[in-house]
C-alpha cells in the first residue's frame, strides 16, 4: 500500500498533466465555435457529409468548449486532432464517410479502458497504468468514425449518485455549483450539459445513467444489459468477478432523442470479443397512434418532491393533449427490489466492493445490528429503514442463491402485477424523489437511488428526458407533509423535507432541472426510443438540448 507521500504525489503529477493539456485547447469563440457545438451528433454527420465542415473544424470547437467544462479526467486533444485529420483526408479522397459517427466528438466516462491512457476511477492504485487496448464500445464507436477526445470523471468506486475522487477532484453541476453533477457518469453528464461534447457513452447498475441525466437537464439510455458490450471497462473486474445477480448496462448520454438513437442504431447487434452481449441488431419499430402509458408519482418508499411529481404530471398532460392515454397506478415493489439489490450487493460482506448503500451493516456483530434495528424500527417508528438495514450483512451460499431467487420473483411479479395487468405500453416515473442533492448528500440519502435501481433489478430498458425546472413559486411544500405517512421511510422522508436544513429546499434549486425516466418491458429497447419521440415531441420546447447552457449569474 502507498504513503500518503506516494498517494499526493500521484494526485499532483496527473493533475498537473491534466493542466499541461489544458493549455493545448484554444480559447472558445462564440463567433467561431458555436455553430459546432450548438449541433447534434447527427446534425455534425449530416453537414460533414455534404462538405458543409470537417472532422478538424467540429473538433476544435468541442476542444475549447470541453476546456471550460472541468468535467474530465483525462484529455486525448492531440490523438484526437491526428485522428480528425486521417478522417478529414479520407473524405477529401473518397467522398464517403468512415461511419454514421464519422467526425463526432465523443467522450467516455473514466471506467472505459482506452489504448495509452489511464482508468483510474478515481484510485491514485490504478494511476500511471495506461490501457493496453481500447474496451470494445470504443473500438466499435471509433471503426463508425467517432472521435475520442475526453475521458470523463466519476465517484470513487463509481458506487455513488455524485462526483468527486481523490484524483481529480469534484465535478459540479453546471446549473449550479452548489449542488453535484449526479454519478457515477456524472462527469460525462456536465460536460453534455455545457455543450463540451457531442455525445457521451457511460454505465448504469443502480441508475448511472439516469441519475446524473436527470440532474443536468439531458438524454440517456439505460438499454438491457444485455445489449451493449462491457468488455474493457476497468470497474467491470471492480465489482466483483463472477458477480452476476445485476447485470450493469452500458450506453448513450447525449443533448437529443436523435442522438441517443444514432448511438443505438449503430452500437446493437455488434458482437465482443467474449460472445457475451446479444447479437441482435437495432430493429425499428411501428407504434400505435394511440399509446397507453402507466405513471406514478411516487414509490412507496419515499414521498417525490413537488418539482418531481410536477415533471411526471406535465409529462402526462403533453401526452393525454396528444391522444394518449394515461392512467395511474401505485408502483407496489420498488422496496422489494430495493431488499433484493441490498441483499445481493452486500452478500461478500462489501470485500471486493464499497457499495453507495448502507456498508456500516456488514461491518457489525449481529447482536449490535439486531438491536439497531429494533430501535430503529420500535422507537424510530421507521420499519423500512430496519429492513434494509437487517440486509446489509455477509450471506450464506444458501442466502445469496435465496435472494437470487428472490430477484427472479420481484422481475415475474412486476410483469404479473404491473405489465399485463395494465397492457401498458410505457411507463412515466420519477428519477428520484428530489431534483437533485448537495454535495455529500448521497452518504445519508443514498436510498434514493431505489427510484432507478427498481429497473436494474428487473432489467427494463428505461429512457431519460428533462422535462422541466425547479420553481419555488410552484414547488414548494405541502404544510400538510407528514413524514412517514403512508408505510413510507419516517427517517428519509424527515432528512429530505424537514429539519434545519432540508435536503429539498425549492429555492436554492430554482433552475435545476428535473427529469422523468420512460421505462418498457426488456428487449423492447427500440420501442423505448421510439416513445421517447414521442413524449420529446409532446412536451416541446422547454429549454434543454444543444446551446441552451449559459453561465449561471450569482
Amino acid at each position: 500500500m502507498r504513503s500518503a507521500e506516494q498517494r499526493n504525489s500521484i494526485i499532483t503529477s496527473k493533475r498537473n498533466a491534466r493542466d499541461k493539456a489544458l493549455s493545448f485547447a484554444g480559447p472558445y469563440s462564440v463567433n467561431d465555435h458555436d455553430v459546432y457545438t450548438k449541433a447534434t451528433a447527427s446534425e455534425i454527420v449530416q453537414r460533414i457529409a455534404k462538405g458543409e465542415w470537417t472532422s478538424s473544424q467540429v473538433l476544435e470547437a468541442y476542444i475549447a468548449r470541453s476546456a471550460m467544462a472541468q468535467a474530465e479526467a483525462n484529455f486525448l486533444y492531440e490523438d484526437a486532432r491526428k485522428r480528425a485529420k486521417e478522417l478529414d483526408a479520407e473524405f477529401a479522397s473518397t467522398k464517403t464517410l468512415r461511419g454514421p459517427f464519422h467526425g463526432v466528438p465523443v467522450s467516455f466516462k473514466d471506467q472505459y479502458r482506452i489504448e495509452g491512457y489511464d482508468a483510474t476511477v478515481g484510485f491514485t492504485a490504478w494511476a500511471n497504468n495506461p490501457g493496453k487496448k481500447d474496451a470494445c464500445l470504443v473500438a466499435q464507436l471509433r471503426t463508425a468514425g467517432a472521435i475520442i477526445f475526453v475521458k470523463t470523471n466519476v465517484p470513487q468506486t463509481m458506487f455513488a449518485f455524485e462526483c468527486s475522487n481523490p484524483v481529480w477532484g469534484r465535478t459540479t453541476n453546471p446549473w449550479n455549483n452548489k449542488y453535484t453533477c449526479g454519478g457515477s457518469s456524472g462527469g460525462e453528464a456536465a460536460l453534455l450539459a455545457m455543450d463540451g461534447s457531442a455525445m457521451g457513452v457511460g454505465s448504469d447498475i443502480g441508475g448511472s445513467l439516469r441519475i446524473p441525466a436527470s440532474y443536468c437537464g439531458i438524454y440517456s439510455v439505460k438499454p438491457t444489459a444485455e445489449r451493449v458490450s462491457s468488455v474493457g471497462t476497468e470497474g467491470r473486474l471492480f465489482t466483483r468477478p463472477g458477480f452476476e445477480a445485476i447485470r450493469s448496462s452500458h450506453g448513450p448520454m447525449a443533448r437529443s432523442v436523435q442522438d441517443c438513437e444514432l448511438f443505438c442504431k449503430t452500437i446493437f447487434g455488434q458482437k465482443d470479443s467474449f460472445h457475451q452481449n446479444i447479437p441482435v441488431p437495432y430493429q425499428a419499430v411501428e407504434l400505435p397512434s394511440k399509446l397507453r402509458f402507466g405513471y406514478y408519482l411516487s414509490d412507496s418508499m419515499m414521498e417525490s418532491s413537488p418539482a418531481c411529481k410536477r415533471a411526471v404530471l406535465e409529462t402526462v398532460s403533453a401526452l393525454r393533449e396528444q391522444g394518449h392515454e394515461c392512467i395511474e397506478f401505485t408502483s407496489p415493489l420498488n422496496a422489494s427490489a430495493m431488499e433484493v439489490f441490498l441483499g445481493l450487493a452486500s452478500s461478500d460482506g462489501y470485500k471486493k466492493m464499497l457499495l453507495f448503500l448502507v456498508t456500516l451493516g456488514p461491518r457489525l456483530p449481529s447482536f449490535v445490528r439486531n438491536l439497531t434495528c429494533w430501535i430503529v424500527k420500535t422507537v424510530l417508528g421507521d420499519s423500512l429503514f430496519s429492513r434494509f438495514f437487517s440486509l446489509a450483512r455477509e450471506k450464506s451460499v444458501s442466502e445469496f442463491t435465496d435472494l437470487t431467487d428472490q430477484r427472479n420473483k420481484v422481475t415475474a411479479a412486476w410483469y404479473e402485477q404491473v405489465w399485463d395487468k395494465y397492457g401498458f405500453d410505457g411507463i412515466i416515473a420519477p428519477v428520484q424523489s428530489l431534483p437533485v442533492i448537495p454535495h455529500g448528500g448521497s452518504t445519508y440519502l443514498a436510498p434514493l437511488a431505489a427510484a432507478t435501481i427498481m429497473y436494474n433489478v428487473i432489467d427494463s430498458p428505461v429512457g431519460t428526458i428533462p422535462v422541466t425546472r425547479v420553481n419555488p413559486n410552484t414547488d414548494q411544500l405541502s404544510t400538510d407533509f407528514v413524514a412517514g405517512a403512508s408505510g413510507r421511510s419516517r427517517l428519509f422522508d424527515g432528512r429530505m423535507y424537514l429539519g434545519k436544513n432540508p435536503a429539498y429546499d425549492p429555492k436554492a434549486m430554482e433552475g435545476m432541472p428535473v427529469g422523468v425516466q420512460l421505462v418498457g418491458k426488456k428487449w423492447e429497447d427500440e420501442k423505448v426510443l421510439a416513445m421517447m419521440h414521442v413524449v420529446d415531441e409532446a412536451l416541446g420546447p422547454r429549454g434543454f438540448g444543444p446551446g441552451s447552457w449559459k453561465p449561471r449569474t450569482q
